[in-house]
């Protein structure tokens, strides 16, 4: 395998490709095969990997992703800065749908996707404080105010397990936790990417108010082809933003990233 990239982009629902005049790869991993092929071009002088999380055809369900294939590979093609677009709900009415929020905080209620590379025998203990890297996040954001965006900095993502969407009484309860957005992919992708020493940004697209707002029975409850519907439209925003951000990402810096395994191992 020749080809090498230097950023790292996943695609969710609805981004299914991104990059033009660019080169298809193939990458073997430990973990099996990658969601699809990786797509690699430039972009303002970076080199950059493409690859859709859920498939080029939405084939995988978010419990279904191999995360652990398309991070280990990400890495393996020279990648240490990952930018990873989701559909996002809103458990907030003041975060309506269209908002971008550049989230600093994960709480994670998924079950027995495989959320490590760290299995054993050398127990190893990433820490989580602070789990998105802060670099990325100031660069995407500045970007995108810039551009006009309603770009939010900061906010908690709760992970779902999915393919079910909440319940009221599930979307009633994460908001009232004071969490801001939800998705099914942001983990373990994020997660993966600080165990393996890779900075990474989520940028949630807010596609559709989740269910149960404020006892709030007149919000539509969301199906996936709200979602699909909202994130398509705002396409062409997203891709704006990641061109004009991705030429200003520098490499990567020695930060809370990098140095994710300094004393994680006994």
């Amino acid at each position: 395998m020749s080809a090498t990239a230097e950023i790292g982009v996943f695609g969710g629902s609805g981004f299914y490709s991104f990059l033009e005049r660019a080169e298809d790869v193939t990458v073997d991993t430990p973990y099996g095969p990658t969601s699809d092929r990786f797509t690699i071009g430039d972009i303002g002088g970076k080199r950059v990997a493409f690859l859709p999380r859920h498939g080029r055809n939405h084939q995988l369900p978010p419990h279904a992703i191999p995360y652990r294939a398309n991070l280990w590979a990400m890495r393996e093609l020279g990648v240490r800065r990952v930018i990873g677009p989701c559909a996002s709900g809103s458990l907030r009415t003041d975060l309506p749908p269209g908002t971008f929020v550049v989230c600093d905080q994960f709480v994670d209620r998924t079950s027995a996707r495989k959320d490590t590379f760290y299995d054993g025998p050398v127990t190893t203990h990433v820490s989580a404080a602070d789990p998105y890297c802060p670099d990325l996040r100031q660069i995407l954001l500045e970007t995108g105010r810039a551009q006009g965006l309603d770009i939010r900095d900061g906010g908690t993502v709760v992970v779902i397990q999915g393919p079910r969407f909440s319940t009221r009484a599930e979307s009633k309860w994460f908001s009232a936790m004071g969490w801001g957005v939800i998705n099914m992919t942001a983990y373990p992708e994020g997660w993966l990417a600080r165990e393996l020493g890779l900075c990474y940004a989520n940028v949630s697209l807010i596609t559709d108010y989740d269910v149960g707002l404020e006892d709030d029975e007149s919000i539509e409850p969301v199906s996936h082809e709200a979602v699909v519907k909202v994130f398509t439209e705002n396409n062409d925003r997203l891709r704006k933003l990641l061109f004009e951000a991705i030429p200003k990402i520098g490499a990567q810096p020695s930060d809370v990233c990098a140095n994710a395994l300094e004393g994680a191992r006994f």
